[in-house]
């Protein structure tokens, strides 16, 4: 990839590539906007098969946090990190404290917390070295709940656009990728009487899954054909591509994974032709970020308060929907109008400086 070209075509403003030979670490922090505060981000670690996989997937992913943070009215910029190696292998305390130290030194512009492979006791290795970091055990802790129970009300929204209702109960939701995010996915719709088809890559995630909810497991090569009311989205992301549209057979789509439409334009205009309901992935996962958010809250975490501010994604996904229909464009560009709208408001702030003494 041209890198400075994509760099300047979506206005990012750093790249910051990280290392430490002894403990393994390799990682890119990307920097994408700080118009609305500093950058706040979780870090993914994942076994790329090549660096400019890892840098793209960083690249949109801190983009995707700025439009979530503005989104979910925070004031926050977006960043994130990709680490590469092995959550399951590679992990080691030396590492998570390098890594701390570079976070540091970027002097508050970033603001990491965990993502996919990640965990809160990495996080309290990160804590070491540096305070710009959140989802931290005893405060806002692990954030897949809140992101689990944000996408599950946003799902209840995107239903009562699709058929009138938002009721959940005796629909047939397909969760692809049952780890953090989906386990409590599938308890909210468990506990509302959905009808819960799951696939993931690693068996303990689906025993669990399986043992405590009773949900039916399909093969991850054959889950874009059940035919379902919902496909939730809930792994990794680029899986509404050309391949998935031939044969996904839902009315909705609303599922807590990034960047879900591999090329946004055409899959999104691809899902309004063939009248499906899509959730905006960074509108309805942010149930996690807005719980990490609460830390730096200048009155201290607040669990209940998090939960409240939550349940608003519920509104916001509807908001999305107005503004589609307003402007006769995809939910995924009323998404983006959403979130933009924000910025730009809030950015006209920026001018207004003391002066110097």
């Amino acid at each position: 990839m041209n890198k400075f070209e994509y760099l300047e075509k979506y206005d990012y403003e750093q790249i910051v590539y990280v290392q430490e030979k002894k403990s393994g670490l390799k990682a890119i922090i990307c920097v994408h906007d700080t118009t609305l505060g500093p950058a706040l981000g979780g870090t993914r670690m994942w076994a790329y098969e090549h660096e400019d996989d890892a840098l793209l997937d960083g690249l949109r992913l801190s983009r995707g946090m700025t439009y979530k943070n503005a989104a979910m009215g925070l004031n926050l910029g977006g960043g994130k990190t990709v680490i590469i190696g092995d959550a399951r292998e590679d992990k080691n305390e030396e590492m998570f404290r390098a890594f701390g130290r570079y976070v540091d030194s970027l002097g508050g512009r970033y603001i990491t917390a965990e993502d996919v492979g990640i965990n809160t006791s990495d996080m309290l290795h990160v804590k070491e070295e540096t305070d710009y970091v959140g989802g931290l055990p005893g405060l806002s802790g692990d954030p897949s709940p809140f992101t689990a129970y944000g996408t599950y009300c946003g799902m209840k929204a995107a239903a009562n656009k699709a058929y009138g209702s938002d009721s959940l109960e005796g629909k047939k939701v397909v969760i692809q990728g049952v780890g953090h995010v989906g386990y409590y996915l599938a308890k909210h719709l468990h506990e509302e009487g959905a009808e819960i088809v799951v696939a993931d890559l690693y068996e303990d995630n689906l025993k669990r899954v399986v043992n405590d909810f009773g949900v039916e497991v399909v093969d991850p090569d054959t889950i874009y054909g059940v035919d379902c009311d919902i496909f939730a989205p809930t792994a990794l992301g680029a899986i509404v591509n050309d391949e998935a549209l031939e044969v996904l057979k839902c009315d909705v789509i609303a599922g807590a994974a990034n960047n879900q439409l591999k090329d946004p334009e055409k899959h999104g205009k691809l899902l309004e032709e063939k009248g499906m309901v899509y959730a905006p992935d960074y509108v309805i996962n942010g149930g996690g970020v807005i719980n990490v958010a609460e830390e730096f809250n200048s009155n201290g975490y607040n669990a209940e308060r998090a939960t409240r501010k939550v349940e608003t994604i519920y509104d916001k996904i509807q908001r999305v929907f107005e503004i589609a229909q307003r402007d006769n464009i995809p939910t995924y560009k009323a998404a983006d109008v959403m979130a933009e709208e924000r910025i730009n408001k809030l950015s006209k702030l920026n001018s207004i400086r003391k002066p110097n003494k």
